[in-house]
């Protein structure tokens, strides 16, 4: 199987977090993972915002993920296209477009979030 990271397994991840369970860290580290550029685009409205205390910047962020093995995926015309055709569950633009990126892409999402598991995509946790 081949895995999507949700924004916050990637901050988790990112921190050495102990909020991460056990088996989703050893996703990581076995797995084939990929996190999304809008994971990055999240990352970085919320700490314009304040909402988000991070020490790192967002290039350093990136790095540590492909340090990790983890693959980068960028939005594509498709991923916008799939967005279209979501059932109206999920009200965060980043979760749509996470779910729909997984549709498009095979992917299961490693998320802890309670709505993405509504939508007809694999999800683990």
């Amino acid at each position: 199987m081949r895995y999507l990271l949700d924004t916050h397994a990637i901050l988790w991840c990112a921190q050495g977090n102990d909020c991460l369970p056990a088996g989703v860290r050893a996703i990581i580290r076995g797995e084939e993972c990929f996190y999304s550029i809008a994971s990055l685009w999240e990352v970085a409205i919320k700490q314009s915002l304040h909402k988000l205390d991070a020490d790192f910047t967002l290039p350093e962020l990136d790095d540590q993920c492909r340090l990790a093995g983890i693959k980068r995926v960028s939005i594509e015309p498709t991923h916008l296209e799939r967005i279209k055709t979501l059932p109206d569950i999920h009200r965060d633009p980043f979760d749509r477009l996470l779910v729909a990126q997984a549709l498009e892409e095979g992917l299961v999402i490693v998320t802890r979030d309670r709505m993405i598991p509504q939508y007809p995509v694999q999800t683990i946790w």
